[in-house]
């Protein structure tokens, strides 16, 4: 979670726990840039890349629950990075995770913290935008 480099230390990005947190090797989930135009395609073959590229989180099961509130926030950003709305709702709803009053005052704090430009923020707030949607 925290890396030291000598004197320093600094909180890992949240992309970078992937892995800790689901517990095999994904793929950093909205962290590219868009390629440089191409084609237009079908419907159709983008929806079969879009499957393609997602490879393990096409599972219909959610992670498991965090062993801390920080990782149950971090586990909701990185499946709003990936677009798994309904895996999200899983998560928080039928898991428990967002009933938890620690998950989403953690989740503000963040909010406040991370740099506006970043896309921790924009993660974080995407999942504080459907709160409200889920029943809490």
């Amino acid at each position: 979670m925290v890396e030291v480099k000598g004197d320093k230390a600094r909180l890992r990005a949240v992309a970078d726990r992937t892995r800790h947190l689901f517990g095999k090797d994904e793929a950093a989930p909205a962290a590219t840039r868009r390629k440089k135009k191409s084609p237009q395609k079908t419907l159709f073959a983008e929806l079969d890349e879009t499957e393609a590229a997602e490879g393990g989180w096409s599972e219909m099961k959610g992670p498991p629950l965090g062993e801390t509130v920080l990782d149950r926030v971090h586990q909701a950003m990185i499946l709003f990075a990936a677009g798994r709305t309904e895996a999200i709702k899983r998560f928080l709803v039928e898991d428990g995770a967002g009933a938890d009053a620690r998950f989403w005052k953690l989740a503000q704090s963040l909010s406040a913290l991370y740099p506006k430009d970043t896309d921790e923020k924009r993660w974080v707030d995407g999942v504080l935008a459907r709160k409200k949607g889920w029943g809490f």
